[in-house]
């Protein structure tokens, strides 16, 4: 069976978006800023790809073993948003967010296994007074 001209034209824009994306653009190379600091940038990635085609129509006057011309388009964008930076300073590592709410949802992570906690001790202090 004879491969459609679409076919084509997506093998080759496949093959040049993998030319293009880096695993460096997600989680980007180490910056120095000192001794004792070191900065990676995070960020995010988004991909939109398209592609399309139609053969033309008999109106051209083919024979009937001549084929019918194709035409194609593919179009795409990426779009690479920073969104944290990875900071390790005097041994210390901390992830600074330039979203706010992504910062404010890893607080309430953080804040939950110390709740438990405090939870915890209240009911076994509750069971050693009775």
């Amino acid at each position: 069976m004879e491969q459609h001209p679409i076919t084509d034209l997506l093998k080759i824009s496949m093959d040049n978006i993998k030319d293009m994306i880096d695993v460096n653009i997600i989680v980007g190379d180490t910056i120095n800023v000192n001794q004792d600091t070191t900065i990676i940038p995070i960020s995010k990635v988004k991909c939109t790809f398209i592609t399309g085609g139609t053969e033309q129509n008999k109106a051209h006057g083919l024979g009937e073993n001549e084929k019918y011309p194709f035409g194609g388009a593919v179009g795409g964008s990426v779009t690479v948003t920073p969104v944290a930076f990875l900071v390790n300073k005097f041994s210390e590592t901390k992830l600074l967010h330039l979203e706010d709410q992504t910062h404010i949802y890893e607080k309430i992570i953080d804040t939950v296994p110390e709740a438990i906690e405090k939870i915890k001790k209240q009911f076994l202090t509750k069971d050693d007074k009775d």
